[in-house]
């Protein structure tokens, strides 16, 4: 069993670093421009971005569940119609988000706290990057579709493909042409195109045989979505849930000032970071809990469960570890500004608490994914985001930032521990 997970988990948790990588690439680069109003600028427009495209992760977590199953079950036709039914959602999406976007942006920034010459910074990004949104969506849908497939590598090598793009782009267009914030947003366009063609060719080299399953006609069967749609609402409401603590969060750090906004967006590096990592284990959960479910075999469930939460158990103690011991040089890579770095450690203790607190939530979110139940996803996140809520407006007033990030803390201990508790149907369940 360890042999499976790691071989779909170490593809996914290489695609998935190299995301927070290429983020902390951007912070390197703003980060040592002229001001530290490029900082929180990222930090702005990142959490508009983060708000549209999360809420469409179902794309990748809803197909990654249903392909799964389809894989476990030996059903090349459904396989091939999720992908199209998905790629169809991506699209549309994707375009409608380009029609809205000085909708998008005049409600998104109007919501959000920030100084002027931040929120000028953050719409220069946001204005570029926007046009990025189909093949974003696009790629969410191939992801999750070839982490169904059992294939983990493809992901991997496409992924390191956009992110080596990307960074030379960015250093091109920032230092070669003098472009700043717009450099930084129009090489992520283009990258992310790039990975989209990318998905296409490769699919088209090592599946081309399922075209011969390819009918359009499944696209105008309205009822063959029903499935696909009841549980990506689901998927929808958790997102959003999560959405709504992470945009709070960097709001209510605007509206502490454009220190605390810095300070907070650069620790909150650490935790993107450690997510990625776990989120590949997470995809190797998606992959294996749907095959063990479409070929109805619950011994293999369990014992892929257990083993899940002993790699977890490793990767939430290095990570720990590397903080308490390398935090300082962490953010000094990100940025050269020392005022930042000194004003942030006095929120370091909690950067060490978010492995321990967090890995569980990771790991019962690819179980969950897999098995397509979404309703214990949805309530398990509505429950933790009260929390953090009721948390942080009942001491606010006292602990001022400290409160926030003890909220945080919280939300992410919340949801591994109600999914514990919730896990027993779908694991005593081989449906």
């Amino acid at each position: 069993m360890n042999k499976s997970i790691l071989r779909l988990a170490i593809p996914n948790i290489i695609s998935n670093i190299t995301v927070p990588l290429l983020g902390m690439v951007d912070m390197y680069i703003v980060g040592h421009l002229d001001s530290e109003d490029y900082i929180g600028a990222i930090a702005l427009a990142t959490m508009i971005f983060n708000f549209i495209y999360w809420s469409f992760s179902f794309l990748r977590m809803g197909t990654s569940g249903f392909t799964a199953q389809a894989y476990g079950a030996g059903n090349q036709q459904e396989q091939t119609n999720i992908l199209l039914r998905s790629l169809a959602v991506a699209t549309g999406a994707g375009v409608a988000i380009i029609l809205l976007q000085y909708f998008i942006a005049h409600v998104g920034f109007y919501l959000l706290n920030g100084e002027p010459a931040v929120k000028g910074y953050a719409l220069d990004y946001f204005y570029i990057y926007i046009w990025a949104a189909p093949a974003i969506l696009g790629m969410y849908t191939f992801n999750g579709w070839y982490v169904g497939m059992q294939d983990a590598k493809m992901p991997m090598v496409v992924a390191i493909g956009v992110n080596i793009v990307n960074i030379g782009l960015s250093f091109a267009f920032v230092y070669g042409f003098g472009m700043k914030i717009e450099g930084v947003a129009l090489a992520s366009v283009c990258a992310q195109y790039t990975g989209l063609l990318s998905f296409l060719l490769v699919w088209n080299i090592k599946y081309g045989w399922l075209k011969q399953y390819a009918n359009l006609k499944v696209l105008k069967d309205l009822s063959s979505y029903i499935p696909f749609f009841k549980v990506n609402s689901d998927i929808f409401i958790r997102t959003m849930a999560l959405v709504a603590v992470t945009t709070f969060f960097m709001s209510a750090s605007a509206k502490s000032g454009k220190d605390v906004l810095a300070s907070n967006a650069l620790l909150m590096q650490l935790f993107i970071l450690f997510s990625y990592m776990m989120d590949g284990f997470a995809y190797a959960a998606e992959a294996l809990t749907g095959r063990f479910i479409g070929a109805k075999d619950r011994i293999k469930l369990k014992f892929l469960v257990r083993r899940l939460f002993v790699w977890g158990i490793v990767i939430a103690s290095s990570f720990t570890l590397i903080y308490v011991l390398f935090l300082d040089q962490i953010l000094g890579i990100l940025t050269d500004k020392q005022n930042i770095i000194e004003f942030s450690r006095q929120f370091h203790v909690w950067v060490y608490m978010i492995p321990f607190a967090g890995f569980s939530a990771f790991l019962w979110d690819g179980v969950f994914v897999g098995a397509t139940a979404s309703h214990q996803m949805r309530n398990s996140m509505l429950i933790a985001v009260a929390g953090f809520f009721v948390l942080y407006f009942a001491f606010s007033d006292i602990y001022a930032n400290n409160i926030l990030w003890i909220a945080f803390i919280v939300y992410l201990a919340l949801r591994g521990i109600v999914q514990s508790f919730m896990a027993s149907a779908i694991l005593n369940d081989s449906r």
